[in-house]
């Protein structure tokens, strides 16, 4: 298992995977989740997915696609400032070069059903050492993300805290809450210890330059 970053300049030669990325998000955040998200057919997409971000792409042994992140700069626009302002508790919004933002985080557990360390999936540890590499190779030091409580207690069980901005905030049916990630190297021994690698996961990681 590996993880590949793709930045707007290699999109046009991985339509297919890139397809294979909106489709997953779509059984993710619409059929199981049921989140309020822009459908267009079997894909799911939004208006971040049209300011060149980088994805973080999980891929098994067998070259399936397992899980994605997506990474945006902060010193744009990010679903934080403009999305779920609320979250910040009156803090300011992050608009740093280190600083980016991560969404769209999702791992198809039924195709990647092996675990890993702590017994939480094994492609979620992938792919939270990718985010953290990623991070690295653009010399930046944290990422910002929206995420609830529940994915929350999974980071802390990883081994890869989330500092919170504020108190969780209910948005619909989900206890929503926004934080920092940080990459350190305590964070990214964890992730390779559980996910069993012995070193780094991210093929290609120079194309994150773009979102830097």
């Amino acid at each position: 298992m590996h993880a590949v970053a793709l930045d707007n300049h290699q999109f046009g030669q991985h339509l297919g995977l890139l397809t294979e990325m909106y489709r997953l998000r779509r059984r993710v955040f619409k059929d199981r989740l049921d989140w309020a998200v822009s459908i267009s057919g079997d894909l799911e997409l939004d208006i971040y997915d049209a300011l060149n971000p980088t994805y973080l792409l999980v891929k098994s042994d067998q070259d399936s696609l397992v899980g994605g992140v997506r990474l945006l700069p902060t010193t744009g626009p990010t679903m934080l400032a403009d999305a779920f302002p609320a979250l910040l508790g009156g803090q300011a919004v992050p608009r740093s070069e280190r600083i980016l933002e991560s969404s769209r985080f999702c791992v198809d557990t039924k195709i990647a059903a092996e675990l890993g360390g702590n017994g939480l999936n094994r492609a979620t540890f992938v792919l939270f050492a990718a985010m953290i590499e990623g991070v690295r190779a653009v010399n930046a030091e944290s990422i910002v993300t929206v995420t609830d409580v529940r994915m929350e207690r999974i980071l802390r069980r990883a081994g890869w805290p989330l500092e919170r901005i504020a108190p969780p905030q209910r948005l619909g049916q989900t206890m929503a809450l926004a934080g920092y990630l940080h990459a350190t190297d305590d964070a990214l021994a964890a992730m390779y210890r559980n996910a069993d690698v012995k070193g780094p996961v991210l093929l290609a990681s120079h194309s994150l330059r773009a979102a830097a």
